[in-house]
């Protein structure tokens, strides 16, 4: 009988426009390897269900022929069961070579289509995956790809030829016996695809229940596993027992109710079919006994629907997974849909390094309405010069670092390199020019020597062992019992706030970039070990152009020139003595951390 699933998102009607983007990855015009798989897994499939449709009509000349009782007829009575035996065993060989030939071809349309998606995906702009969660488009692109598989299971392997089997059965039944038991058969297998179809949708909604169910079981799980040690700081055990025990409850209900569909679903198939063979059975009982059909012809038509309501007894399972198929398939390619917000101009020219100047003019940016961030801010960083910006959270620091680097682009005003407007040149050449060392420092899952080398992937183990040093990371990093090839965790949860943050500074300078930008790049050392590590990082840049976002003001002292930056503008500019000298925005700031500088030693 039909088989349970636990279904999947069945949010929007599904349509076929999916099958239209898949078919050129099934049809390439210039492959011709790809187009000679198809064509002759198709002729395996057509060659499968005519040995099939032959199984019953061996079946039953060898019936006949025993039933005769006439010694003469054992040789082709071992004949037809030879021929029997051999048209079963072909419909399975040619069935699997099917799946032989024409897994290259859904392995390889899975591959491109999801490697299509996720460069695509790395293309898109910043503020897409701000607005996006990641969870949600990892889980589209996983279910996607798994989609596609499915629907070529479920068509290729399985509509499709049970369709074409059951062309050819009733076709050759109503060859064989008449437009009548044609017709009736036909009718029987009409009736039982209609009401599993009908049963089927019926069953979606709930379906659809125990899938969001699930799906908020799970984040329930997730979330209070992740946060394990605030449910513990607050005694919260309960609290998330009663949660997840609800979500698991909705869960509990809508499988209730889909496993009373399912019985409903099954329950009518087998009368349909019982039906349909009674009826069948006996009109061929009464011509056996007029003498117009043989017991084999019995036997026959008794094997021709059995044999046809196996793979029947799939269609429902197989209807609700395509449809399954087809929705989280078009929310794959709907990712298509989003274009990205900056864009290279056609045949722009990359950027030409010549020296490193960096100039904001006149540059005003928003997030959206009543979101201004940026208001026609003006400065420059001399090539070769340290220029730092400070100011309260809000007032617009870190948005200058992603206008420089061209994850956005000014409302007003542009951001110049060496004279050239960045939208004017290709992104990737503006990024390749800097390194930034993060506030937020985030690491891959993998081991320390590879989120270091992912600053130059061409890099040399010495390569990596020299920046290291730099960074003052190196001796730690032996001094670990796997040394190097330690595993730093999700995003580097194995290290503490200064290890990341050294980890990220040694992998930014094997980027040897031309601009450093450094965003609280020691935030989260020591005082001693920031102090070591600033005096490193000020002969490291050194004769570079660097940019320098800082909480910490002794941080910045010998900057060419600091930016005070208060609510989107520039309040103040100079040198840390000026400003001092000022006693203004800047100076009350120095004073403010001096003076907890000293209470707290």
């Amino acid at each position: 009988m039909a088989k349970d699933s636990r279904g999947s998102a069945y949010t929007q009607p599904a349509d076929f426009r999916p099958v239209r983007t898949l078919l050129p990855y099934l049809w390439p015009k210039k492959n011709t390897s790809v187009k000679t798989r198809v064509i002759i897994a198709a002729s395996f499939v057509v060659i499968s269900k005519i040995a099939t449709i032959w199984i019953p009509i061996f079946y039953k000349k060898a019936v006949n022929l025993i039933g005769e009782g006439v010694d003469l007829h054992f040789r082709l009575v071992i004949f037809f069961l030879l021929a029997y035996g051999t048209s079963r065993a072909l419909s399975i060989i040619f069935l699997e070579l099917k799946d032989f030939l024409f897994a290259k071809v859904e392995h390889r349309a899975i591959r491109l289509i999801a490697t299509k998606v996720f460069d695509h995906l790395h293309r898109l702009s910043l503020q897409f995956h701000f607005d996006r969660k990641t969870g949600s488009l990892v889980r589209s692109l996983e279910r996607g790809t798994k989609a596609i598989e499915d629907f070529f299971r479920y068509s290729t392997f399985s509509i499709i030829p049970t369709a074409l089997e059951v062309c050819i059965a009733v076709l050759t039944i109503t060859y064989l016996y008449g437009f009548a038991i044609g017709g009736l058969t036909a009718l029987n297998i009409i009736l039982y695809v209609y009401y599993t179809l009908k049963v089927t949708q019926a069953r979606a909604k709930f379906l659809r229940r125990m899938h969001d169910a699930e799906n908020q079981t799970g984040h329930r799980a997730v979330e209070s596993l992740l946060n394990y040690e605030t449910v513990k700081y607050f005694g919260n055990e309960s609290l998330e027992r009663a949660r997840f025990e609800k979500a698991q409850l909705h869960y509990e209900k809508s499988a209730v109710h889909n496993k009373v569909g399912l019985s409903v679903l099954n329950t009518g198939q087998g009368v349909i079919i019982s039906l349909g063979l009674m009826g069948l059975m006996s009109l061929f009982a009464l011509k056996i006994k007029e003498g117009v059909f043989t017991v084999g012809d019995l036997v026959l038509i008794n094997v021709y629907l059995l044999q046809l309501y196996v793979p029947l007894n799939m269609l429902g399972f197989a209807y609700r997974e395509i449809k399954r198929s087809l929705i989280e398939m078009a929310a794959m390619f709907s990712l298509f849909d989003a274009l990205p917000d900056i864009k290279d101009q056609a045949d722009c020219a990359d950027l030409v390094f010549k020296g490193g100047n960096v100039t904001f003019d006149r540059v005003s940016f928003s997030y959206g309405a009543g979101r201004d961030v940026l208001k026609d801010v003006s400065f420059d960083v001399p090539s070769g010069k340290k220029v730092a910006l400070v100011g309260g959270s809000g007032s617009g620091k870190t948005t200058l670092s992603r206008l420089l680097f061209r994850f956005y682009d000014p409302l007003s005003g542009t951001v110049q390199i060496d004279g050239q407007n960045i939208k004017n040149v290709r992104q990737d050449s503006v990024r390749q020019m800097i390194g930034i060392v993060p506030q937020d420092t985030i690491l891959f899952n993998e081991s320390i020597f590879y989120n270091i080398q992912y600053g130059n992937i061409q890099a040399t183990e010495a390569d990596v062992h020299r920046v290291a040093k730099a960074a003052k990371i190196h001796d730690f990093i032996l001094s670990l019992p796997e040394g190097y090839d330690t595993v730093v965790g999700e995003r580097g949860v194995k290290l503490s706030g200064g290890e990341k943050q050294r980890v990220a500074i040694a992998r930014t300078l094997l980027k040897k970039p031309k601009i450093f930008l450094f965003d609280e790049a020691t935030s989260a050392l020591d005082t001693h070990t920031e102090k070591a590590l600033q005096e490193n990082l000020n002969e490291i840049s050194k004769g570079c152009t660097t940019l320098a976002i800082a909480h910490r003001l002794s941080t910045i002292v010998d900057a060419h020139k600091i930016i005070v930056l208060d609510k989107g503008r520039i309040v103040e500019e100079g040198s840390h003595h000026s400003l001092l000298k000022k006693k203004g925005y800047y100076a009350a700031l120095w004073e403010k951390q001096s003076r907890k500088a000293n209470e707290n030693p």
